[in-house]
């Protein structure tokens, strides 16, 4: 037979259990799915496109874009069906260095006079969890189309509002702007955080 002592941390075990299990029900109940959050969006300028390229041996170049747009409409049944339309401004650009931003609009890299606008337009986006998805499209920069692809993770929202955290990889030099490779990789890292305003 068990004593008093193993009864009561039995018993301790259980209630422990029990309160862990009744605190977090509600948040499982609660938690958001992106079937919850149909509707149409517009991109604001509140998001943030951040974007970093290695360097061997270490560092690189980091930064962000200040100016762009796009709408995305995710659907109330079948999220497959949903669309996103997405344009950045490369004349933007921003890393906090005045030089390497200039070089980065030049023609050795955006080219940013004659190709004002970088585009991405969505093929297919596959749901990979109830609030995650794979976004798999096409993206257009210096005149050359490629087929890209990104990971979205709701973030937050309400009933006006939404947040996605974003993140993917670009191959530079299927858009011709693979300049100083080998040094600098050929991967640009994107991660941004896209807010939605409901339309």
């Amino acid at each position: 037979m068990k004593t008093d002592t193993q009864l009561l941390s039995t018993v301790a075990r259980v209630g422990i259990a029990l309160a862990l299990a009744l605190a977090f029900a509600p948040l499982a109940a609660k938690a958001d799915t992106l079937s919850q959050v149909a509707g149409s969006y517009k991109i604001q300028p509140s998001s943030r496109i951040g974007f970093s390229v290695g360097q061997v041996g270490g560092g690189g170049i980091t930064g962000d874009f200040k100016k762009f747009s796009g709408v995305f409409k995710l659907h109330p049944s079948n999220i497959a069906q949903s669309t996103i339309n997405f344009t950045l401004y490369p004349e933007s650009v921003s890393t906090g260095q005045a030089r390497i931003e200039s070089f980065l609009r030049s023609d050795a890299v955006f080219d940013s006079a004659n190709f004002p606008t970088i585009t991405f337009k969505s093929t297919q986006i596959t749901q990979t969890s109830p609030n995650t998805a794979n976004v798999a499209g096409m993206l257009t920069a210096r005149g050359k189309t490629s087929p890209a692809s990104f990971q979205a993770s709701l973030a937050d929202h309400d009933k006006n509002s939404i947040t996605f955290h974003v993140e993917g990889k670009i191959m530079r030099s299927r858009y011709g702007m693979d300049v100083g490779t080998p040094i600098y990789s050929n991967v640009v890292q994107f991660d941004m955080q896209i807010e939605g305003q409901r339309s």
